[in-house]
């Protein structure tokens, strides 16, 4: 098989017909659907037994005890016979020609991982927001010459295909949340060559029940993530890319954990996880003036945000903390 996908299912029902749908309708015959229960409990293992009757040169229907996202991701990579790697969330879906595309850009190109833009749609199939992944650069990007990537780039798992090579020692840690921060930049850390389309193949469905859903003492386990990144990027190629693992670190380890912090409504945890976060800036002596000015794709990033987020993060690196509980 040229690429296998790999979807982790879990109570999806009520979306799971939309996203086995666009899979079986790839353009790319040489395609496997490895479908991985991972335990549900409601009518999920019907909808996989209908697709694996009726596409069983394309479908291959797993059940497994529950493990959770990791854990049934791991089991389908056990298990891929393709070239190349693809992951699907149960609830999101794509459209007909993302597999296809990205997978003759990765022969073009001789690409080890190959990146397609994604946009947020809603439960009608509205589009909420286009998630463009990396503006004004060719569809071909050696990153010997153009490491800034690394400290760009969104790291979904789910808009890439990767060379299954990649996961040759390395797996999805288990039991976290944040699992594609933690594996997919040492997945790149891994590559010479990457390849883009810029066309939105991926459709990530805003669910109304996980908009609402409560922030906890996980998010920790963005710095843990970066942590375990920051091991494996001391020890690769590109460990004297000193300036873009800092950009990473900040992208990440500060903007990406204060917009989860955020919504963490505990008081007393939000100033926990706060202290955790001044602790990991001093480790790593990083600024305030570096964050503020952090570029990402050649803009500050910070100004790129909308208003009301510009002035949480500025609050919050002035130490107005009280103040956020108030508003917040």
């Amino acid at each position: 098989m040229k690429v296998s996908v790999i979807v982790p299912v879990y109570n999806v029902e009520k979306y799971l017909r939309k996203c086995l749908g666009s899979l079986v309708s790839q353009t790319l015959q040489d395609i496997e659907i490895i479908v991985v229960n991972d335990g549900s409990g409601d009518h999920s293992q019907e909808i996989i037994d209908e697709f694996s009757e009726k596409y069983p040169e394309k479908i291959r229907n797993f059940t497994k005890e529950n493990g959770g996202l990791s854990d049934a991701r791991n089991y389908g990579l056990d298990r891929a016979t393709g070239e190349f790697i693809g992951f699907v969330d149960s609830d999101d879906y794509v459209t007909a020609t993302m597999f296809g595309e990205m997978y003759d850009l990765a022969k073009k190109y001789n690409a080890e991982m190959v990146v397609c833009n994604l946009q947020k749609v809603d439960e009608q199939g509205n589009v909420t927001q286009k998630l463009t992944q990396i503006p004004n650069m060719p569809e071909i990007i050696d990153l010997r010459n153009n490491f800034t990537v690394f400290s760009d780039l969104s790291y979904f798992a789910c808009n890439k295909i990767f060379r299954k090579e990649l996961f040759e020692e390395v797996r999805f840690k288990k039991g976290i949340h944040f699992e594609d921060i933690q594996l997919i930049p040492q997945l790149l850390l891994k590559c010479t060559t990457i390849a883009q389309t810029q066309n939105y193949h991926y459709q990530y469905l805003e669910r109304t029940d996980s908009i609402t859903k409560t922030h906890t003492g996980k998010g920790l386990d963005i710095l843990n993530a970066v942590e375990d990144v920051e091991k494996a990027f001391h020890s690769s190629k590109y460990s004297y890319q000193k300036d873009a693992l800092k950009g990473f670190q900040i992208l990440e380890g500060i903007y990406t954990f204060l917009a989860y912090l955020a919504f963490v409504k505990d008081k007393e945890l939000f100033y926990k996880m706060s202290r955790k976060l001044k602790d990991f800036r001093k480790e790593r002596k990083i600024s305030t003036a570096e964050i503020i000015l952090y570029r990402r794709f050649n803009k500050n990033y910070l100004l790129s945000l909308p208003l009301k987020k510009q002035i949480y993060y500025l609050l919050y690196f002035f130490g107005q903390e009280k103040l956020i509980r108030i508003i917040i």
